[in-house]
């Protein structure tokens, strides 16, 4: 019988290139998905992809989430029974400037997903949703359990559209899905667009770093190697129906269908001033700061409720962020030779 694949979209990407990386190391076939779009530095994304290239059970598709045929194609002739759902349109506030962007990739593109998950067969379909859900919510920390109607940007709103496309495939075909909201991933080969990248590569060249809401902005920054934990454990277990919910009173994290939301996130946050200090420490060298208000589209502060990730997979992220911008920067001067 022929050997299951996993299939990873996004497999160019921060998350994508981690995740796939550690299921070769373990052994599995990987097909990989990715259109390669010029976000940010596709040389970036290419180097990513030869380190893949370099395991023989990886095969890469370079292929667009909204080109319904190709998506069509790729799970005809694939034999899934995991597909983890990393790819999309990123960025906060580039949704302020490129809306359509997020509908082709992050609304359009996730049907072709959901598609291809059903006619496949797809015992599992595991998506990534983002801590950008909360939205206006305040009340700390940020549960699976609370509502999550009031996102302060589009690129929230299609990631919680995400969830809900996945909760009508889950109710309608019996498909297994499983959305993990991701909080602030940091860590060796990560995005450009981020924050501790753009403050590193600042401060090494001596350029002030422009700090929102004047230093004052919480994030749960969480180093990529916990992320990858929790994914992985999570694609090891198909949600079932959960018998306790109540449409009376409806749980928001859970399902009567085969469908759970889990937050990963590292359960303690940090003041952007205090992150600051430590990229400091790391690089050796001091930041020019500019302090300015909060951008639009942003929140004040993250902070992930993790308790039913523990519970149900028996895991909980906690590297030290002190140990994690070590790395990262350990890399970056590697990477870029600094």
């Amino acid at each position: 019988m022929e050997e299951e694949h996993v299939l990873v979209t996004g497999a160019a990407g921060f998350i994508g290139f981690h995740l796939c990386r550690r299921l070769l190391e373990e052994g599995r076939p990987v097909a990989g998905l990715d259109n390669l779009n010029p976000y940010y530095s596709v040389r970036l994304k290419e180097d990513r992809l030869a380190i893949l290239a370099g395991y023989p059970r990886f095969s890469f598709h370079r292929l667009d989430l909204a080109d319904r045929d190709g998506m069509g194609r790729l799970f005809a002739e694939g034999r899934f029974g995991v597909v983890v759902h990393l790819a999309a349109q990123a960025g906060v506030r580039y949704s302020l400037e490129n809306p359509h962007a997020y509908v082709e990739a992050n609304l359009a593109g996730f049907v072709n997903v959901l598609e291809g998950c059903r006619r496949g067969g797809v015992r599992h379909l595991v998506f990534a949703s983002s801590s950008s859900v909360y939205g206006a919510n305040t009340l700390m920390p940020f549960s699976v359990h609370h509502n999550v109607d009031h996102p302060v940007s589009l690129y929230a709103a299609s990631k919680k559209a995400n969830e809900l496309m996945a909760h009508a495939y889950s109710h309608l075909f019996g498909l297994p899905c499983t959305g993990l909201r991701f909080f602030t991933v940091y860590g060796p080969w990560g995005r450009p667009d981020m924050a501790l990248f753009l403050f590193t590569q600042a401060i090494l060249e001596g350029r002030p770093i422009r700090v929102f809401n004047y230093g004052r902005m919480q994030r749960d920054f969480t180093y990529i190697d916990d992320i990858i934990e929790g994914v992985v454990r999570v694609m090891a277990r198909p949600p079932a129906p959960d018998p306790a919910w109540r449409g009376d009173r409806p749980d928001p994290g859970s399902s009567y269908a085969p469908y759970r939301i889990y937050n990963i996130g590292n359960n303690r946050p940090v003041e952007l001033d205090r992150f600051i200090a430590v990229i400091e420490e790391a690089l050796g060298k001091k930041a020019l700061r500019e302090y300015l208000p909060l951008q639009a589209g942003d929140v004040p502060a993250t902070y992930a409720d993790v308790e039913d990730l523990a519970a149900d997979v028996g895991f909980r992220p906690a590297t030290p962020l002190e140990t994690g911008i070590a790395r990262f920067v350990s890399w970056y001067r590697s990477y870029y030779g600094v």
